[in-house]
């Protein structure tokens, strides 16, 4: 009886077909060179949070649902006065994710979630931040098949980063683009 270790379908894609792609487009000399997916953060603002603290909850359990992995509330930073909110508030929710978990998160992402959003023509390839890292924003919760839409009082959007250890914009999107990010428009390559 074999007991083969499971490991995530995008993993194995990743280190059997993309680390070679990016290899050769880029010209490194080790596979340790290749830049990789670090972590996927997740994280949900949530309006009304000051004046009903039961929303946090709901949002907690909600990313919870849509990842995974145990979500934790976030909290202000300071006092703002206008917004009637204290400093150690909660106002959110985030979920960090890496590993099994991330590589399985990315996957119902791509296949079964965004290809659920209504007039889906592809992602932005514009949300880069130079430094290798992509954030996308997702407007509604209820394209993740985790979510009951029947039991949804209040539809929100959620901020997903994804973290690389690329270290420029080119090779960041390369990566996301073979692991199966359905970018708008593929980037013309350049003929030099």
């Amino acid at each position: 009886m074999s007991t083969a270790k499971y490991s995530p379908r995008l993993e194995d894609k990743y280190k059997n077909e993309v680390v070679p792609v990016l290899m050769k487009k880029f010209g490194y000399k080790s596979i340790m060179q290749a830049p990789k997916l670090e972590k996927i953060c997740v994280n949900r603002g949530v309006n009304g949070a000051v004046a009903d603290k039961k929303i946090v909850d709901v949002a907690v359990d909600e990313l919870t649902m849509i990842t995974g992995q145990k979500a934790v509330p976030t909290m202000s930073k300071k006092d703002i006065s206008n917004f009637k909110l204290r400093k150690g508030m909660p106002i959110g929710a985030r979920v960090t994710l890496r590993g099994e978990k991330m590589y399985e998160f990315l996957d119902r992402l791509v296949s079964i979630a965004l290809p659920r959003v209504r007039d889906f023509k592809g992602i932005s390839d514009k949300a880069f931040d130079g430094r290798g890292n992509y954030t996308l924003g997702v407007t509604e919760q209820i394209i993740f098949p985790e979510i009951d839409i029947d039991k949804v009082s209040k539809i929100t959007g959620m901020d997903i980063t994804f973290v690389t250890t690329a270290t420029n914009n080119e090779e960041a999107y390369e990566l996301l683009k073979e692991l199966g990010m359905p970018f708008k428009n593929a980037k013309k390559e350049s003929s030099n």
